[in-house]
This record gives structure tokens, sequence and C-alpha cells, in this order.
């Protein structure tokens, strides 16, 4: 994969990717904010503005107007909001892909905000509130995010932000976020598939030329201080448990960040993996097992993630503990760290097989670490994890001191969980 990048005069980095085997083209604009860059008054201010982009434009007056335009094209189109980015995309057939870049283009440059709409989309944010509030697995990482970062730090908000807040936003809010965390220092444009690099490139220069160089903004950094375990319930009448129990971590370019990432892998990364053997298939315990790696440029977590009979609580607990453990005392055989190696190679080189994922990767990796990693500088960082290496990262991640657990479900004392919390 070619990744050709070109910084405009104003700072703004442009990314093309041609993709020529495929029949696709796919416009990403992303921009390096989201919930951590909100104080607590503008907590959810990043992901409600996002909605707003798709409210209008001087040339496209409604958002009637731009969906319209890229049904007519059958765009797959969308945009998202994390805790440190924000990104607006629209994949086409190749043909199309002016019709893309046109249109994502006018609402990430020239969105009017209007106060109507965002009088009317106040309710639609809230509805979103409440839609994630009935599904206790799309939340539970709300709840231990919180636990780990706590609640003063702009991680351990949620993205969407409360309510209370949702209903005081001003149209000026939104103006003032705008100016303040979109401008061409912060922001990263890349096109993928099969296009005219030339064209494409002209065309991104002439619109992003006017976009204001302005500063990166730099958010609140994270330093750890957890002294001792800890549990976090969301009471909540459920016909499941949903626990979230992690530690902290490893940030982007720690000199174990992709050890730790077959570490993961190989305890809750397949079916075939520790937990999933464990949890369900010997015990029975959930449906739906996983350990996952969150990461930052200044911090990240481990977690693992289940859904378990209420009265099955305490036993999941220990089970995954044990797995923790046993990483620990002993040294993974040669054949499990291959499969597993295997496996993380083979799900990375997937997830960089269309021109969105290709479009998508890149943009985050230039956003997080300053530039792009190559499908095969990350193949070759998998393949020199070691046996040795797992076991010295499950020696510094999994402290009993260090875990944290996030319940929702029908639980009222946090403090039984607690004596569970040893590795």
């Amino acid at each position: 994969m070619n990744y050709n990048t070109h910084t405009l005069k104003n700072g703004l980095r442009v990314v093309l990717a041609p993709m020529p085997g495929t029949e696709t083209a796919t416009v990403v604009i992303m921009t390096g904010t989201g919930s951590r860059y909100e104080d607590e008054r503008e907590n959810g201010l990043a992901h409600f503005l996002e909605h707003m982009f798709f409210k209008g434009t001087k040339k496209r007056p409604s958002a009637k107007a731009i969906s319209e335009e890229l049904d007519g094209v059958g765009a797959v189109y969308n945009a998202f909001t994390s805790k440190d980015r924000t990104a607006y995309y629209a994949k086409v057939g190749a043909q199309y892909v002016e019709v893309a870049l046109d249109v994502i283009t006018d609402i990430f440059l020239n969105s009017t905000l209007p106060e109507k709409e965002i009088n009317k989309e106040r309710g639609a944010v809230i509805q979103e509130i409440d839609m994630y509030e009935d599904i206790p697995m799309r939340i539970v990482d709300n709840v231990f995010e919180e636990l780990l970062f706590g609640k003063d730090h702009p991680l351990g908000r949620t993205i969407l932000g409360p309510k209370e807040n949702i209903r005081a936003f001003s149209r000026k809010d939104f103006v003032t976020y705008r100016k303040k965390h979109y401008n061409a220092a912060s922001s990263v444009v890349c096109v993928a598939g099969n296009f005219d690099e030339k064209k494409t490139l002209e065309k991104i220069q002439k619109v992003f030329g006017k976009l204001p160089k302005a500063s990166v903004s730099k958010p609140m950094l994270f330093a750890d201080a957890q002294r001792g375990a800890r549990v976090a319930i969301k009471q909540k009448s459920t016909d499941q448990t949903q626990l979230m129990l992690g530690l902290p971590a490893y940030p982007y370019l720690h000199k174990d960040e992709y050890a730790l990432a077959v570490l993961s892998t190989l305890l809750g990364g397949s079916m075939s993996s520790r937990l999933f053997t464990e949890v369900r298939e010997k015990r029975g315990l959930a449906y739906s097992v996983q350990s996952w790696i969150e990461k930052y440029p200044d911090t990240g977590y481990f977690a693992v993630q289940a859904g378990v009979e209420h009265g099955k609580l305490e036993k999941a607990i220990e089970t995954i503990i044990a797995e923790f453990r046993k990483v620990k005392v002993k040294k993974v055989s040669a054949a499990e760290l291959k499969k597993a190696k295997a496996y993380l190679k083979g799900t990375t080189t997937l997830s960089l097989e269309t021109s969105d994922e290709v479009a998508q990767n890149a943009l985050t990796s230039l956003l997080e670490i300053g530039r792009i990693r190559s499908l095969e500088e990350r193949l070759q960082l998998i393949d020199k994890v070691t046996a040795e290496d797992l076991q010295r990262v499950a020696k510094d991640i999994f402290k009993s001191e260090k875990l944290n657990l996030a319940i929702i479900g029908p639980h009222p004392d946090e403090h039984k969980f607690v004596p569970l919390l040893r590795i």
C-alpha cells in the first residue's frame, strides 16, 4: 500500500492512498478533537457538533439536500466522534469520488449551524443517550472509564455527555468550539481507492487552502495514581450482568505496545482464546467474552468484557483473574504464541482490505503518532514478540492493586466484589 502524504501551506496534511484494484473510493476528513478536549461544561459538545455538520451549508441548505445527493450515488456515509478524534466520511463507487469529496468537504468547511436545527437536534441526541442506556453492553465501558480515569478527567467522561449539557448548549458554543478545534493544524484529509491523484490533490489544495492554520489544542494528560483495586456498579434491572475488568496499560509507541496486543489476542481475541475457552466453552458462564486494548498518546488500558448470569458473576470474575495469573507465572508455549501472532497478523491484514478501512487507519495513525504505520511495519512488530515478552508484560500489567471492575446489573453491594480482585 502506497500512502502519498502532502502538507499544504497552512499545515493541513493530505493522504492519498491509490488502490487501483478496487472499484470504490473513500473520502475521510478527520480532526484531532473529541470528548477529552472538552471541559465539564462542554462535555458532549464535540459529538453534538458532529451531528450539526449534516444540517446544512449554503450550497446544500438542509440535511435532506445533503443526504439526497449522497444517496443519489449510492454512498455509504456517516461520521463518528471518539475521545480524541472526529471524522466525516463517504464511500462511493469510484466514478462518484468527486461527488463524495465535494459533499464531505462542504459539510466540514461550510456548515451553517442553524439555530432552529440545533434546537431540534437536542431531542435526537438525548434519544441517542437513552438508546445506549437501554443497551448495557454498550455503556459498561462508560462505567469502567469513569472508574479508571476519574470523573474529573475528560477521559473519564462519556462522549455523548450528560443530558443537561445537551439542553444548555447555544449556537455560540458550537461556533467557538469549531473555531478552536477545526483548523488546518488539527485536521487531516484522506482519499483512498480508485481515483485520479493529481485532480484530487488540486481540488483539496484549492478548497482547504482557506482553512485557518491556528494551533493544535493540547488535551489534559493522564497520570495513573491508582493504589488499590476498585469497583463501580451501575445498578440496573437487567436480565444479564455486564462486567468489564481491566487495568491501566500502555500508550501508543510504548516499547511493549505490540507485546500487549499479542497478549490480549491470546487471552481473549478469538473463539479459541484462553478466556473464551475457560469462560464460555468449559464453564458456560457467558455467551460472549473478549479482551482488547485501548490506546492514547499518553495512556491506555487492557480490559475484558463479558455478559453473565447474575448468580455467576463472582465465578466469572474469578475465572478471568485466574487467566491473568497463569500468564504471569508460566510462559506460553511456542505453538500458542504462533497461533496468537498468526491470528493478530491476519485480522490486521484484513482490517486494511477496503478503501474506507485504509483511509480511516491512515488518518488515525497520523493523528495519534504523527506518521502512518505501514502494514509491513505492523506485521514485523508482531513477529518480533517473544514468549518472554508476554510474561514480562503480564507481570508488569497484571497487578492486584491496579484492577478495576465495572458492573451493570442488580447488584447493590460493591464491597462484596473487592476480595475477589486478587491476581
